[in-house]
């Protein structure tokens, strides 16, 4: 990856609906040069999607809660089993597997507090294997970057 494909990336982060001539002219190079960029940045899997931001209040779910899951055993087929119950629930935006005090690190977006439990109860603390959840809720929203910078 150069100093063009960088900036095509850049832009392509900042508007995925750009268009290849707008492209074009701010990473400096021709059209279709462009688009034959873009098309092997999109093979090499450096652009896995295109996606639009959302604005979670005014979709309902202005409730966001961080979930800290610990499991009673860490065998590869009861982390095999939650990964695969989670990536199932709509309400989990992000799951990470971590290091520390728990295993895992749920991002969930939800309606309200009544939403919430029913999905800690109906949805969550039905999936084989967890302990312990705590919850986190999002008071306020600092800093949610998606652009990354690339040197």
């Amino acid at each position: 990856m150069d100093a063009i494909d960088k900036r095509i990336l850049m832009v392509l982060q900042n508007d995925a609906k750009a268009n290849i001539k707008m492209i074009a002219e701010k990473s400096g190079l021709s059209v279709s040069p462009t688009f034959a960029r873009i098309k092997k940045l999109e093979q090499l899997g450096y652009i896995k999607k295109y996606v639009a931001l959302l604005d979670e209040v005014k979709i309902g779910k202005s409730i966001q809660v961080f979930c800290q899951v610990t499991l009673s055993i860490h065998s590869k087929e009861v982390i095999d089993n939650f990964k695969k119950q989670i990536a199932k629930l709509h309400d989990v935006m992000g799951c990470y597997h971590v290091s520390g005090n728990y295993d895992f690190l749920l991002k969930i977006a939800v309606k309200d507090m009544n939403e919430y439990q029913q999905f800690a109860v109906e949805k969550l603390s039905v999936i084989e294997g967890i302990s312990n959840v705590q919850s986190t809720f999002v008071l306020e929203e600092i800093k949610n970057e998606v652009v990354h910078k690339l040197q």
